[in-house]
């Protein structure tokens, strides 16, 4: 009876992005984290080789974070946004100025990496008509990109299967840049491929054909992440820059997953240096311990809307939970530990050591390419004829029942997102594992 019961509760939960009939022939569940470790459901330690979903990478249930946590809802649980704010949120704002690269000077809070996004396209199609340009309404992102899954951002992502099932509803005068992913040219190429620079004049394509004056936004990842990582090109984004610039076009970097020490940096714009105009966050901004996102505009942004505004309130938009006091409380935590640790720095210093471990596996028969940077990587095996992502979820699962390890796969793509701290011996043997788990399926 009880397994019964068991059953029918599994069956009530309606997983994101899972398989449902196959998870639940065998559920992996995890009942407890610390550390660089989760503990299964059957008890074992299970070495998580991709730091949460890119969120975690200070490593779960950091002390100092869960003690700010337990003491903000203790103190206050929840304050109202809409006209008044609790006062840590402003702190927080100034922080993460102070963190960003110059010109940036505005945070608006969200809660998520996908409200993010989307937050980040209205306030440039906003800005635009604040400023007298409001025939600009296109909006580009491109091929293989990932925006989160709100309509804004599903509509500039570049995910075939994420679009499919809705692309009736996508929002339209959205186009896409190329990928800048080809085998041939960049195949296991460590960090930045040489190839592929050129990509970024499509831009100039696309302003040819709409007219450069309609084109209100370009979003981009700095280095692709949910698709399968796809570091850019060496001086892709520079260009992109300069493009946006000439055409007095917006640009967007989507940071969910590079900010905070994922590629070395507070952000990717510092690493790749290059300054966008806006800039989305989410993931490592409260080391996933609550959900929040964050938007950061340059000052001249928010400025124009201070200026031209016809309305009392400048900008109708926002979340019950925007500045959430006990989702501040752990971003603020989150950035002193970050900080007090060093973090950003470990990250550094373990990037040639992880790339030489995800490299060690380029002659696997198996294996059709190794892409990484910064603590980012992605072995991409070879698809099963006629069942592609097979092999890919194969070893996911081998690796978490046989190895004690946690990782992506992202169709045939493994998909690494260690922890910034991680511990260099303990990091080898997991892609040992990984390569344990290729060599034994089929």
């Amino acid at each position: 009876m009880a397994n019964e019961a068991t059953n029918e509760a599994m069956g009530s939960y309606w997983m994101p992005f899972t398989g449902m009939r196959d998870f639940l022939d065998r559920p992996r569940l995890i009942t407890a984290a610390n550390g660089h470790y989760y503990t299964s459901e059957d008890g074992r330690q299970i070495y998580d080789c991709f730091s949460g979903l890119w969120t975690t990478g200070i490593g779960h249930c950091h002390p100092k974070i869960v003690e700010r946590v337990q003491k903000q809802v203790a103190e206050m649980d929840y304050a109202i946004g809409f006209q008044m704010s609790s006062p840590d949120v402003f702190k927080l704002a100034r922080k993460l100025c102070d963190m960003a690269p110059d010109g940036f000077e505005h945070v608006f809070f969200t809660n998520s990496g996908s409200e993010s996004a989307d937050t980040a396209l209205k306030i440039a199609l906003a800005y635009h008509r604040m400023t007298g340009q409001a025939s600009r309404t296109r909006l580009i992102g491109r091929e293989r990109g990932y925006h989160g899954v709100n309509f804004g951002g599903l509509s500039v992502g570049g995910m075939g299967h994420n679009r499919n099932m809705f692309s009736a509803c996508l929002i339209p005068g959205v186009d896409h840049l190329p990928h800048t992913f080809n085998l041939s040219e960049n195949a296991f190429t460590r960090g930045q491929p040489k190839w592929g620079t050129h990509l970024a004049d499509e831009l100039e394509k696309l302003c040819a054909l709409h007219g450069a004056d309609n084109i209100a936004a370009v979003i981009v990842e700095p280095v692709g992440g949910s698709t399968g990582i796809l570091p850019p090109p060496v001086g892709y984004l520079k260009r992109l820059r300069e493009l946006c610039t000439k055409h007095g076009i917006l640009l967007i970097f989507d940071e969910v997953i590079t900010a905070f020490g994922r590629i070395g940096s507070a952000f990717g714009a510092e690493r790749f240096g290059v300054t966008p105009d806006i800039i989305t966050t989410a993931k490592g901004l409260t080391n996933g311990v609550i959900p929040m996102g964050a938007v950061l505009v340059q000052d001249y942004i928010y400025k124009a809307f201070m200026d031209h505004s016809k309305t009392a309130i400048e900008f109708f938009h926002g979340y019950t939970y925007s500045g959430h006091p006990v989702a501040t409380a752990a971003a603020l935590a989150s950035i002193e530990v970050y900080e007090e640790e060093g973090m950003f720095e470990q990250a550094r210093a373990l990037e040639k050591p992880f790339e030489d471990m995800l490299h060690s596996v380029a002659d696997n028969s198996k294996v059709m390419d190794v892409r990484n940077f910064g603590m980012m990587g992605a072995i991409e095996l070879h698809p099963r004829d006629g069942a592609p992502g097979a092999r890919g979820m194969e070893v996911h699962k081998k690796c978490f029942w046989d190895e004690n390890i946690v990782i992506r796969a992202g169709g045939d793509t493994l998909q690494f997102s260690p922890f910034l701290n991680s511990n260099p011996d303990e990091l080898a043997k997991a892609i040992e594992a990984v390569e344990r788990a290729i060599n034994a399926i089929e």
